[in-house]
This record gives structure tokens, C-alpha cells and sequence, in this order.
């Protein structure tokens, strides 16, 4: 028992010592710069260097290896590069932010740019190669930037909207247009690095697509809502918005610019043709449009079904031509809209009748040739610039509420059948009594 005694101390000691190795891979005077949730943004993020993180597990067999390696590393590069590990096993949270799936992993985090993957060999030299070419081309770049604009330019105001969980639904997800939003963070470098190229793809794509920008250390609940792990995130609120797809491409106002653009042509929302049967449907559909087509139709007795939907698919697909177009496409069946028609002078001349109007302006032009589809095509092109004999509407389009048109032919309503008799009834009684 006695002489088996200082082999267990032995073996004891030796398992402690693995311990406390396997516990903390970086002792207090590593040169290696020890991260944690606390310092990562100050130490990596905010870094104006580049900063290289090994992202490590300690109970990792390949993590060990890379232990002697990796403090050689920090040592060469010691003033000129930033050598960090994170134990991935104690911050799991931090980790998985950053996509760690597998130890080690190791990142170079160059300022304003996405972090880098190493995928080179374990030695401290081709470490040190690395971290050169990342410095040297943050050191190229510097180089090439060109200076700041004058003071005309630095006050241009940037037409990316400032977005809160206050009016992002009614902005956002509840409008038509095309949203491209930057979810940033005020500390994080990434985010200051592009602000400049998102200021001029905003102005830049200004009446065509609309970019705003949400503070996440403001708004936590629209950070959580839209599952937002880094920063900057930037998504894309398209035809669905209900689905936001995230952008992915290069951090720059081109790449932006076009980017949106080409969403542009595959989200536009399909072209609509609105009976406008109450003073909403105006204030929603012409109101906020550039131009407003209203179409007055014949009345359902005279067109039937049949002939009224004829009439709408006709419409329709003059919509459809200009569907990019900051256009609305309305109508109304004859009689229906009294006084918008005294004001446009619709009725006078029959139906079907189309005008252009521009509610802001206070303007309308009438359409003056055939209701069809060469001539309405044209009709729009020439209101899209500027519009030929435009009338001025002395006052707002008075609209009134009516029922929607269910679909169906108009009936006609059947008169009671009455005898001349009974229409001569009291004028028979009163000869009678005579």
C-alpha cells in the first residue's frame, strides 16, 4: 500500500497539472491578448488595427498544439498586429455570433471590412504572413481614399430614414416601395466604416428605393424581432415583407446602388386597378401618386358584366406597362361619382371616359381620343411628361361612399303592374258620386 502511495501522488499531480493547462491555455503574462464579452467590442471591434482572434475550446486537442504557436505569433507581431484568443467554450454566446462552429477557429478582423477565415498552416510564420497581407491592404486602401468632400458636401442631409419601433410597421412593412435597412450599432467599426457609403447610396437611389437605418442599441426589440446577431446587418423588405432577405454583397454605395436596383425589378408589386368607392381609396391611391388615372365606366346595364371586365382588363394592362411608374390606376361606374365628374368634366360626352389627374398640383387633363388601348397607352406616356392641355380642378375631388361592385350584371328593377283603373281609381269615385 505505502509503495503505491507516490505513484497516485504522482499520477494526482500530473492531472491537476493537465487541469489547470486544459482550464486556461493563456496565462497572465501571455503576450497573447486574452478576450471576453467585456472587452471584445473595445479590443476587436472599435480596434483601428487588425486584430487576429482565436477562437478556442480548452478541453480541444488542436487548441493546445496551437498554444506555443499562437503566442509566437503574438510576439512577432507584437506593435504591429493585435493577437487575441476567446474561449468559444465559456462564451458560447459570443461565439456563435461570430458562426464558430469548430476549434480552432481563427479570424483576422480588419476595420471596416467582414472578418477574414485563416485557413493557412499552424505555424507562427505563415500567422505572421497573413496578419502583413491584411495590414497591407488596409494600409492600400487608406491610401486610395479620397479626401473629404467641402462643406457643401458634408452638410448634404442623408436621405437613409431614421427608423424606430414607433412607425417601422406603418413605414416599412405596410408600404409599397422597396426598403433596404442598415441594422448598426454606434460603437461598432464595421457600421462607421460604411455610414459614408450608405449616406450616398441613400441620396443616390433617392425617389426610386428607400433605405432608413435602425439604432440597435436603441431599439433592442426591433433587434430581436428581425433576428439581428451582428452588426451591421442589413435586410431587404421587398414585395413580401413579412420576409426580409438579407443583403450580403460588398459595403459599398456602387454595390448598394446596384443591388436595389436590380431588387427594383423584381419587386415590383403587380399593377392594380381600385374602384374607388369612398374618399380613402382616393386619399390611399391618388393622394400619394404622382398621377392618378381615373377611369369612368358605363354603367353596369349598358356594359354588363361581361363588357365591365373588358374594360378593367384593358386598364389593367396599361398599369402592368407602367408599373414601375409612380402611377395609380382608379374607376368609377357612371353616375356613381357625381361631383367628381362635374369637376373633371366627365358625362358630357359618355362613357367610358379617363382622366389624368394630379391631386397636389390641383390639375387634370381629359383623355380625348378612343378608349383603347394604343391611344390610352399614349395618353399616360404624354402625362408622365407633363401632360398636354392640363385643366386646373378648382377644388379637392369631392368622393362619395358607395357599395363595391360585386361582379355580377345590374338587374333591372321590375315596377309593380297596376290597372288604369286603379290609376283612374279616385278619379272614377268622384264622377260616381256626381
Amino acid at each position: 500500500m505505502s509503495s503505491s502511495l507516490p505513484l497516485l501522488i504522482a499520477l494526482l499531480l500530473l492531472f491537476f497539472q493537465l487541469g489547470a493547462r486544459v482550464d486556461a491555455l493563456y496565462g497572465p503574462s501571455s503576450p497573447v491578448v486574452q478576450l471576453s464579452p467585456s472587452n471584445f467590442k473595445n479590443k476587436v471591434l472599435n480596434s483601428n488595427g487588425v486584430v487576429l482572434v482565436e477562437f478556442f475550446a480548452p478541453w480541444c486537442g488542436h487548441c493546445q498544439a496551437l498554444t506555443p504557436t499562437w503566442e509566437k505569433a503574438a510576439t512577432l507581431l507584437k506593435g504591429v498586429a493585435t493577437v487575441a484568443a476567446l474561449d468559444a467554450d465559456a462564451h458560447k454566446s459570443l461565439a456563435q455570433e461570430h458562426g464558430i462552429q469548430g476549434f480552432p477557429t481563427i479570424k483576422a478582423f480588419v476595420p471596416g471590412k467582414p472578418p477574414v477565415d485563416y485557413q493557412g498552416a499552424r505555424d507562427a510564420k505563415a500567422i505572421a504572413e497573413f496578419a502583413l497581407k491584411q495590414i497591407k491592404a488596409l494600409v492600400k486602401e487608406r491610401l486610395n481614399e479620397k479626401p473629404a468632400g467641402g462643406s457643401s458636401e458634408k452638410s448634404e442631409p442623408s436621405a437613409s430614414i431614421e427608423l424606430n419601433s414607433q412607425i417601422f410597421d406603418d413605414m416599412v412593412l405596410k408600404s409599397k416601395d422597396l426598403w433596404i435597412v442598415e441594422f448598426f450599432a454606434p460603437w461598432c467599426g464595421h457600421c462607421k466604416k460604411l455610414a459614408p457609403e450608405w449616406k450616398k447610396a441613400a441620396n443616390n437611389l433617392k425617389g426610386k428605393v428607400k433605405l432608413g437605418h435602425v439604432n440597435c442599441d436603441e431599439e433592442k426589440s426591433l433587434m430581436s424581432r428581425f433576428k439581428v446577431q451582428g452588426f451591421p446587418t442589413i435586410l431587404v423588405f421587398g414585395a413580401d415583407k413579412d420576409i426580409p432577405v438579407s443583403y450580403e454583397g460588398a459595403r459599398s454605395a456602387s454595390a448598394i446602388e446596384s443591388f436595389a436596383l436590380e431588387q427594383l425589378e423584381t419587386n415590383v408589386a403587380p399593377p392594380e386597378v381600385n374602384e374607388l368607392t369612398s374618399a380613402d381609396v382616393m386619399e390611399e391611391k391618388c393622394s400619394s401618386s404622382a398621377i392618378c388615372f381615373v377611369a369612368f365606366l358605363p354603367d353596369i346595364l349598358d356594359s354588363k358584366a361581361d363588357g365591365r371586365n373588358k374594360y378593367l382588363e384593358l386598364l389593367l394592362s396599361v398599369a402592368e406597362k407602367f408599373k414601375r411608374n409612380p402611377y395609380s390606376f382608379v374607376w368609377a361606374a357612371a353616375g356613381k361619382q357625381p361631383e367628381l365628374e362635374k369637376q373633371v368634366g366627365v358625362g358630357g360626352y359618355g362613357y367610358p371616359a379617363l382622366v389624368a389627374l394630379n391631386v397636389k398640383k390641383r390639375v387634370y387633363t381629359p383623355l380625348r381620343s378612343a378608349f383603347e388601348l394604343q391611344q390610352i397607352t399614349e395618353f399616360v406616356r404624354e402625362a408622365g411628361y407633363g401632360g398636354k392641355g392640363n385643366l386646373p380642378l378648382e377644388n379637392s375631388p369631392v368622393i362619395v361612399k358607395t357599395e363595391p361592385w360585386d361582379g355580377k350584371d345590374g338587374e333591372i328593377l321590375e315596377e309593380d303592374e297596376f290597372s288604369l283603373e286603379e290609376l283612374m281609381g279616385d278619379d272614377t269615385a268622384r264622377k260616381d258620386e256626381l
